[in-house]
Order: C-alpha cells, then structure tokens, then sequence
C-alpha cells in the first residue's frame, strides 16, 4: 500500500514546466533535507535532461548532519549536480546562491545574458520562502501546508540573475511505498488525503527503530514498547489526547506526533540513507518485472483460447457457407 496525490492542478504545471524549460540555464531543485531522494521529482529529472541542477537541501536544521553528509558524498562527482544543506532563514546560505549558481553557469551572469534559473521541487519544501529570500520581499504566498504556489512566476534577482518559480509537484505515480510514507510523514503530501494514524505508525515505526532516545527524551517514556500502536497510545495519554472516559483519541494522538515530526520538536532527523534507498528501489523494479511476468503469463494463456474460439467461428462459418451452398442448389 502506499500514499498517492496528484491532483489536476499538478498535471497543468507539469506541462507548463515541460514548454519553459528549454528556455532554462539552471534548475534549482529545493530538496526535504530530512528526504533528499524521495523529496527529488523522478519527472523533473527527466524533463530537465542535461540542465544542471542545483540541489538545495532545504530545512538543514531538522536534519541530522551525519547522514545528510552521507549524501552529499553519494551525490559528488555529478558534472551536472551541485547539492549545499540550505536554509531559507539562513542569510549567509541565500548569499550563496548566486555563487553556486555561476559555477554551474559560468558563461551566463551579465545583463545581456543573465542566467535563468527554474526553482522547482514537491510541495511544502520552501520554493516560495527561497524566492521571497532571494529577492528581499514578499512575492510568494508562504504556507507550512503543500501546495500553496498555484502558478509561474518570473522575476529578476539582479540584472544577470533571473528567477522562474513553479508549483510543487508531485508525480502520477510513487512506485516506491515507503517513499511515498516519508512524503507524507514530512508534510508533503496533502493532510486531507492521508490516514494520519496509518502515517504516524509508520513515521513511528522509523523513529522507534532509528531515534529511539530522541522519542524517549521528548515524550519523558520509561521504555519504549515493541509495537508502535501502543507507543502512540502513551504519546496520546501524556499530550492530552484523550476523550471523555479517559480513551485516548488515537486520531488526535498521531496529529500531535505528526505535528512535532515536522517541526523537529523531536529532534533533527533524516529518514533515508543511499544504501536504504538503493534497497527499496530493488525492491521496485522485482515488483515491476513480477507484475510484468505475470501480464506475459496471462497473454500467453489467453492465445489458445482466443484461438480455440477462432476456430469454433471458422467451423460455424464453414456449416453456414455450406448450408447456403445447399439450400441454393435445392
């Protein structure tokens, strides 16, 4: 089972995407850095082609540095990646912008011909917060919720840097499961179309499994119990989310758990690792040919049959030619 969203606003976004990119220098793709693959859109990378990319690993602050420099090192050596931890907030990381983005533009940046860059990414990653950073004001609607850019917007930074900001989207289809878990733990996905108890057990699950102490100290637990159900239970009962008789109101219970994986109440985290992910996208793709070798199966199964009644029509076709070469003779 997975998380799907992909409302129609996103398919008109990508196509607009698609038609302006052939007039961009430079995309600058603002990544989760608490996800820096499953934040990435498979989509972008294909429509950009061979543009660069600028990879900012936006939120470096709720991120744990150990494994967002695993990263980094994954990431190095790419001709056309460039990846920096980023904050929106951080001034010295906005100033950096231009700098980075002259080195992987370097024969564009004068006002006769100013780079142009496409700041693209999912939803709820900090697109339009880096826009209003960049320019200095506010030009960009900001929202701690997905989907709040709805159009294009083109602005100039300086005379030789100019800006295209793009809605966040998504993809049709996230074949990756836990991927599409961690899109929702994080906020990128639309609250509406989640199970928050179903999410919150799975970004349970991994905290449990991965920040054990970080969930002990931030909830004062004395232990913490095997099953990530009744983990949120207590969670429920110590931050008052609880009905009359004393239940806890287990769908309260995981929108405060939520609410402080996103916040980093818990502590900075990052929830994928490069080994992690080179896994589960084999997992992938033996679920893909699985699924595959299964259809072939079925087709092949299915051509004696259509051939059994091909002939049964050629044999009844045959008597009736011949019934009416009879009745004319008669």
């Amino acid at each position: 089972m997975s998380v799907q969203w992909y409302p129609g606003h996103m398919n008109k976004a990508r196509r607009e995407i698609e038609e302006v990119m052939t007039q961009v220098d430079i995309v600058i793709e603002v990544l989760d850095a608490r996800i820096p693959d499953s934040s990435q859109n498979p989509m972008l990378n294909t429509l950009r082609g061979d543009v660069p990319v600028l990879r900012l690993l936006n939120k470096k602050d709720l991120a744990d540095s150990e494994r967002l420099n695993a990263w980094l090192t994954h990431w190095s050596g790419h001709a056309t990646v460039l990846a920096h931890p980023f904050s929106t907030v951080d001034k010295a990381d906005v100033a950096k912008i231009s700098q980075w983005v002259g080195q992987m533009v370097p024969h564009r940046g004068s006002a006769e011909k100013p780079i142009r860059a496409m700041i693209a990414g999912i939803p709820n990653v900090g697109k339009s917060s880096l826009m209003n950073a960049l320019l200095g004001r506010r030009v960009a609607k900001v929202g701690n919720e997905p989907a709040v850019t709805k159009s294009q917007q083109k602005l100039k930074v300086t005379n030789g840097f100019q800006i295209l900001d793009t809605p966040g989207i998504l993809w049709p289809k996230i074949e990756n499961p836990d991927a599409s878990y961690r899109l929702a733990v994080t906020g990128a996905v639309r609250d509406t179309a989640i199970d928050y108890e179903d999410v919150a057990l799975v970004g349970l699950a991994f905290f449990m499994s991965d920040y054990p102490n970080e969930l002990i100290t931030r909830y004062k637990l004395k232990h913490l119990d095997s099953d990530p159900y009744d983990v949120l239970k207590v969670i429920g009962s110590k931050r008052g989310a609880l009905r009359s008789g004393g239940k806890v109101d287990m769908h309260k219970a995981a929108e405060v758990f939520l609410s402080d994986v996103r916040t980093g109440a818990i502590g900075p985290y990052v929830m994928e690792t490069p080994e992690m992910i080179a896994l589960e996208e084999q997992r992938v793709e033996e679920v893909k040919a699985k699924k595959e070798a299964a259809r072939l199966a079925r087709l092949a199964a299915a051509v004696p049959q259509r051939q059994q009644a091909n002939n049964v029509a050629y044999r009844q076709a045959q008597a009736e030619n011949q019934n009416d070469s009879t009745d004319e003779k008669e």
